[in-house]
C-alpha cells in the first residue's frame, strides 16, 4: 500500500458536520494514519526572496490507499468534498 494526503482547500461551503463518522469509517477501514488542521506558518530560504505562503489549504488526512483511485473513492462522506470543496490528492512516495 502507498501512502497518501488528502489536501483539504478553503473552498467549501459548509463542511463542519459530519466529520466524526467519516473519520471513524477511515480508522475503521484500517487506512487512516492521522488528520490535522493546517494553521498559519512562514517559508524560509537560506537566500533570496520568499513566496507567500500558501493560503486555500486548511487541513490533510493522511491514508493508505492501494492506488490513486482507491485514495479517491475515499472521498465518499468526506464532509469537505460533500460540500463542494476541493481535495487535492497527493502520492507519498517511499525514499527506501
Amino acid at each position: 500500500m502507498a501512502e497518501y494526503l488528502l489536501l483539504m482547500h478553503d473552498d467549501a461551503l459548509d463542511d463542519d458536520g459530519a466529520w466524526e463518522p467519516y473519520l471513524r469509517r477511515l480508522r475503521e477501514s484500517g487506512c487512516f494514519q492521522g488528520e490535522s488542521a493546517i494553521g498559519a506558518g512562514i517559508y524560509a530560504r537560506k537566500s533570496g526572496a520568499v513566496p507567500p505562503v500558501t493560503d486555500h489549504l486548511t487541513g490533510y488526512i493522511r491514508l493508505n490507499a492501494d492506488s490513486l483511485d482507491h485514495a479517491k473513492s475515499m472521498l465518499a462522506g468526506n464532509p469537505h468534498f460533500e460540500a463542494g470543496g476541493t481535495v487535492e490528492i497527493r502520492e507519498l512516495p517511499r525514499t527506501d
